[in-house]
């Protein structure tokens, strides 16, 4: 009988932790912003970051979509680009997906569910597209790639340790300098 009476009380248990692990639309601001305002020669829009594995992968669905890191990642990625071109020349990106380094590991306990777990198992990833457009606005070059650094933890270029978007900017500087090698002035 004893068994018949922590049936219910156990299915009500698993069904918020479903509920819990599912990100709330309010969490995801439907109309938040889908590019940087128009500005110089580097345009970069991006995809509904609620189809981002960062908020679908997720342990911590709250964390990940909170603050201003999809839109610090937009803007690095333009103020690192502008240099590298050419006079004339424009490049348009679309970040199509981000995965940031490290994951939420709540199964480390209580103190730990709202902590980014940094590990190498947990490369940051990123997915852009773009198009590389010359002075006469022909295309020079475009495409998709899929970044990543599975060695972000033992890289050689010193970074920011107080920045919490350190990993990504870095792997976002790898991929301009092999992208726009040609257009480096």
């Amino acid at each position: 009988m004893r068994s018949k009476s922590l049936v219910l009380p156990l299915a009500l248990a698993l069904a918020m932790a479903g509920c819990a692990s599912t990100p709330r639309s309010d969490m995801l601001a439907a109309d938040a912003p889908r590019a940087l305002p128009e500005a110089g020669p580097v345009s970069v829009r991006w995809n509904d970051p609620a189809t981002f594995a960062e908020l679908r992968n997720s342990h911590n669905h709250y964390e990940a979509a909170r603050g201003r890191w999809l839109t610090d990642l937009a803007e690095y990625l333009r103020k690192r680009a502008e240099p590298r071109l050419g006079s004339g020349e424009r490049l348009e990106l679309t970040i199509v997906d981000v995965d940031r380094a490290g994951d939420y590991e709540p199964w480390l306990g209580p103190n730990y569910q709202d902590t980014r777990i940094v590990r190498d198992i947990y490369p940051p990833r990123m997915t852009v597209q773009f198009r590389h457009l010359g002075a006469d606005g022909r295309v020079i070059a475009e495409g998709e790639r899929k970044l990543t650094d599975p060695a972000f933890l033992i890289g050689a270029t010193p970074i920011d340790s107080s920045d919490p978007l350190r990993f990504e900017k870095r792997m976002i500087d790898s991929w301009l300098r092999r992208e726009l090698v040609t257009a480096a002035r």
